[in-house]
C-alpha cells in the first residue's frame, strides 16, 4: 500500500532502486534524513559486526555511541570540505529542516547536524550512489572514535 499519492517509478540495477536527482529532490529533507537514518545505522551494525564477534550488548552499546546526535554531529562536521556542491547543498536543507523535535539527550545545534548527515545519506541512497556513501561513510568511521 502506497502512502500519499507521489510516486517515483525508480529505476533498477542489481535490484537496487535508482532515482533521478530531479525525483529525489522533491522529498523533503526530514523524509531523506528518515531513510538516512536507517542507512547510516546498517553501516555502523555492518561495520561492527565485521571488526569483532562479541556478544550483542556490546555491539548494542557501540551502536548507539556511534548513532546518536553527537557523534553524527561531529561526523557531518569531518565530511563537509569532500562534499560536492549538490552534497553540499541537500546537507544545508537537512539542517535547517524544521518540525523535528529534539531528544532530551541532544542538544538542538547537534541534532540539526546529525539530521543533515542523516539527509544526506537518504539522498545518496535514493540516487543508488552506495559507492559514494561507503566512502563518506569509510570516512567517518576511521577518522572518529566513539565514546
Amino acid at each position: 500500500m502506497l502512502i500519499g499519492t507521489s510516486y517515483y517509478s525508480p529505476a533498477t540495477i542489481k535490484g537496487v532502486f535508482i532515482l533521478e536527482k530531479k525525483d529525489v529532490n522533491q522529498y523533503s529533507p526530514l523524509t531523506l534524513a528518515f531513510l538516512g537514518d536507517a542507512v547510516y545505522e546498517q553501516l555502523v551494525r555492518e561495520r561492527l559486526v565485521l571488526t569483532a564477534n562479541v556478544p550483542v550488548g556490546k555491539l548494542h552499546k557501540e551502536a548507539v555511541l556511534r548513532v546518536k546526535a553527537a557523534y553524527q554531529s561531529a561526523a557531518a562536521g569531518l565530511i563537509e570540505r569532500m562534499l560536492a556542491e549538490d552534497e553540499a547543498a541537500v546537507m544545508k536543507r537537512g539542517r535547517n529542516a524544521t518540525g523535528s523535535t529534539v531528544p532530551k539527550k541532544s542538544n538542538p545545534i547537534e541534532y540539526r547536524h546529525a539530521t543533515s548527515l542523516e539527509t544526506l545519506f537518504g539522498y545518496l541512497y535514493l540516487l543508488g550512489n552506495n559507492k559514494r556513501i561507503r566512502e563518506l561513510f569509510d570516512y567517518i568511521w576511521d577518522n572518529t572514535e566513539s565514546e
